[in-house]
C-alpha cells in the first residue's frame, strides 16, 4: 500500500521495457517495437499517476498552480495529457519537432532538457528513497519533487500555447457566462416543473438537448442582459453561440415587427417554420404560450 513502494515497481516495468526496446532492431520485427511502444506509454502513464499520488500527499500545499488549464481548448483535458507531454519533451529534445514551427521547437527544447532531467532526478531520489526509509519524505526528497511539479506545469502551458490558441480571459469570462446561464436554466426549470431533480441525478439524455433549448429562451428573454444579450455584436458573445447569432436575432425579433399572434396551434412545429415566420413570435407570448413553448421543447420531438 505504501506509495513508494509502487512507485518503485512502477519504475521497474518502465526501466524494463527501455532496455528491451534499445535491445530491439526496429526494422527487423518491427512488430514487437510496437508492442514494446505500447507497453512504454502504459507503464509510463502508471508511472506518472503513481506520482501524482506521492506529490499530493508529500506536498500538497506546494504544488504549482494548474490555473491555466482553464484556457485549453477542452478537447485537450484528457487524463493522459501528463504522459502527452512527457512524449512531446522526449521529441522535442531528439530535436523531432511534432505539429509546429522548428523555431517554436528550438524555443522549447530547454524547457524540454529541464523537464526530464527533472524526472530522471525524481525517479533516482524515489527509488533510493523507497529502498531506504518508504514511509517518509525527507526534505531533500520534497525538494526534487516541487522543482518537477514546477518545471513540468511551465513545460506543459508553453508547449500548449504553442500549438493552439489558448483562451483570453475575455473568453474564459464569457464562458463562465454560459456555465450561469445554464445553471439558473436549470433551476428555473426546476421550478416550473419542466424538468425532475430525478432527470438530472440519472444523467437523463434528453437532457443533453432539453437543456440548451431552454437555455436559448432564458437568454433571450428571461436574461437579455446575460450572455445571449443582442446588444452585444457577435464578437463579444461567447463561442459557443456567436456563430447563431444573426439567427437569435431573427428568433428575437425586436419590438415593433408584424406581431403575428401566436395560439397553441403551432406547438412545438414553431421551430420547423421558416425563418420569416419566427419574427417576433418571443417578444409576443403570453405566459400560457410560453409555457407550452418550453414544454414542447423538453419533448423528444
Amino acid at each position: 500500500p505504501r506509495l513508494l513502494s509502487q512507485f518503485f515497481f512502477a519504475d521497474e516495468r518502465v526501466t524494463r521495457v527501455v532496455a528491451e526496446i534499445n535491445g530491439l532492431d526496429a526494422e527487423l520485427d518491427p512488430q514487437q517495437y510496437l508492442v514494446l511502444l505500447n507497453q512504454l506509454h502504459v507503464s509510463q502513464a502508471h508511472l506518472l499517476a503513481v506520482l501524482e499520488r506521492i506529490m499530493e500527499e508529500c506536498i500538497p500545499t506546494q504544488r504549482h498552480s494548474r490555473d491555466y488549464l482553464v484556457k485549453f481548448p477542452e478537447e485537450l483535458l484528457v487524463d493522459n495529457l501528463g504522459n502527452h507531454m512527457l512524449f512531446a519533451a522526449e521529441c522535442l529534445l531528439a530535436g523531432t519537432f511534432l505539429d509546429m514551427e522548428e523555431s517554436d521547437g528550438a524555443q522549447l527544447r530547454p524547457q524540454a532538457r529541464n523537464l526530464l532531467c527533472s524526472l530522471e532526478l525524481v525517479r533516482t531520489v524515489l527509488r533510493e528513497q523507497s529502498l531506504s526509509q518508504p514511509n517518509s519524505y525527507p526534505e531533500p526528497v520534497r525538494a526534487v519533487l516541487i522543482q518537477f511539479d514546477r518545471l513540468f506545469a511551465e513545460f506543459e502551458l508553453s508547449y500548449v500555447s504553442s500549438l493552439v490558441s489558448v483562451k483570453s480571459p475575455d473568453e474564459i469570462y464569457r464562458q463562465q457566462e454560459i456555465i450561469v446561464l445554464f445553471c439558473e436554466t436549470v433551476e428555473r426549470a426546476l421550478h416550473l416543473g419542466y424538468l425532475t431533480q430525478e432527470m438530472i441525478d440519472g444523467y437523463e439524455p434528453l437532457l443533453m438537448f432539453t437543456i440548451p433549448r431552454l437555455a436559448i429562451i432564458s437568454g433571450l428573454l428571461i436574461y437579455p442582459e446575460g450572455p445571449l444579450s443582442l446588444e452585444r455584436s457577435p464578437e463579444e458573445m461567447s463561442r459557443v453561440f456567436s456563430p447563431f447569432y444573426n439567427l437569435l436575432k431573427k428568433i428575437r425579433c425586436a419590438v415593433g415587427g408584424d406581431g403575428w399572434g401566436c395560439g397553441q396551434q403551432w406547438g412545438c412545429d414553431m421551430w420547423l417554420m421558416p425563418i420569416p415566420h419566427r419574427r417576433d413570435l418571443l417578444r409576443v407570448l403570453s405566459a400560457e404560450e410560453l409555457c407550452l413553448l418550453e414544454r414542447s421543447l423538453c419533448t423528444a420531438e
